[in-house]
């Protein structure tokens, strides 16, 4: 296992996050000390919900613009995605909760953490929380679509279960924490 020392880093960006460019020594396996450089982006940790409903066995997930997408090839820059939000105060359960109302405006209380993950660890700080939380239509308390003034511009689909899984398969849904909130539920057997 390698030891890192004279950690030195540069500011490349803060326009929206931070970009630094890392450099630093790496001690390899052979004893022998290596300097590397990286770039490394913080855009702080993240959290993310799969909001299902086992009686009418249905998911709630949105749709929006991403430029980064549309910049590699995705030719209208949508993507369908599961709720997700940068953590506010570092608290990732009030984050999502907070993010289930402002996007999708449902109001949960129950939400339950599954996993977390580093989703781009060669470039991104970010650890990412995944959540899964039980809807039902009483908690619609208002339209969604984002919180005002962030420019979201999100849409809310409400989506039978095998068509959300039909929609991985065929590659229509190619956000990474979506496909992984989704492939949790089929394993976990949420719906028959």
């Amino acid at each position: 296992m390698g030891k890192i020392r004279n950690i030195r880093k540069e500011l490349l960006s803060d326009n929206w996050y931070s970009l630094h460019k890392v450099t630093f020594e790496y001690q390899r396996e052979d004893g022998e000390w290596e300097t590397q450089i990286r770039e490394a982006y913080d855009r702080g940790n993240g959290a993310v919900i799969l909001l299902y409903n086992t009686k009418k066995e249905t998911v709630v997930l949105t749709r929006q613009f991403r430029m980064p997408t549309y910049l590699n090839g995705n030719t209208n820059g949508m993507m369908i995605e599961a709720c997700a939000g940068i953590l506010e105060k570092g608290n990732a359960e009030e984050t999502i909760k907070m993010e289930v109302e402002e996007e999708t405006g449902y109001r949960i209380e129950n939400v339950q953490k599954v996993f977390e993950s580093y989703m781009s660890p060669g470039s991104v700080t970010e650890i990412l929380y995944f959540f899964i939380g039980e809807y039902e239509d009483h908690m619609k308390v208002g339209e969604g679509g984002g919180a005002e003034g962030e420019t979201e511009n999100i849409e809310v689909l409400e989506l039978s279960f095998a068509k959300a899984w039909q929609m991985v398969v065929s590659g229509e849904i190619k956000d990474a924490k979506t496909i992984m909130l989704l492939q949790y539920a089929k394993l976990n057997g949420f719906f028959p």
